[in-house]
């Protein structure tokens, strides 16, 4: 018995260590995403760079946005907001990512990845006060606009 209260001690003593060195880890990334599940090759750096096309799904509506990476199809009713990042699942081709907007709302938002330049996109939450809830397919539609300047 004492044996394994030993063993037990050490064992929470480690876990202890752990969720220090992840608390560490994700003040280090300006609180952009936290800690979670975390494959070695995250979905969001595979995707492309530059203009999408959204088509939600049952509507005939189109929706064109510029994105840095792959974080910019994660807050669409949220688009520039500094919104606190968690991810709660996360594979190799899909992430959901929960996240909240002080003073503008939150969301909870699935993307699954089909390649670089195709992905099938689940969002709800609440924004500016008022409840949304849509699914879209993401199109990568080139390179973004350059302004003529």
């Amino acid at each position: 018995m004492a044996r394994w209260g030993a063993v037990s001690q050490m064992i929470l003593g480690r876990m202890g260590l752990l969720v220090g060195t992840i608390a560490l880890a994700s003040g280090a990334l300006g609180g952009t995403l936290r800690a979670g599940p975390s494959p070695a090759d995250n979905v969001l750096d595979t995707l492309r760079e530059g203009q999408w096309e959204l088509r939600t799904r049952g509507s005939q509506s189109v929706q064109r946005l510029c994105v840095r990476g792959g974080l910019g199809l994660i807050q669409l009713r949220h688009p520039g907001k500094v919104c606190d990042r968690l991810v709660l699942e996360q594979t190799s081709y899909s992430i959901l990512i929960q996240y909240t907007c002080k003073g503008s709302g939150f969301g909870r938002t699935r993307l699954r990845r089909e390649s670089p330049e195709l992905v099938q996109i689940e969002t709800q939450g609440v924004a500016e006060g008022l409840p949304f809830d849509y699914a879209s397919e993401g199109r990568w539609a080139g390179s973004c606009a350059r302004p003529t300047q």
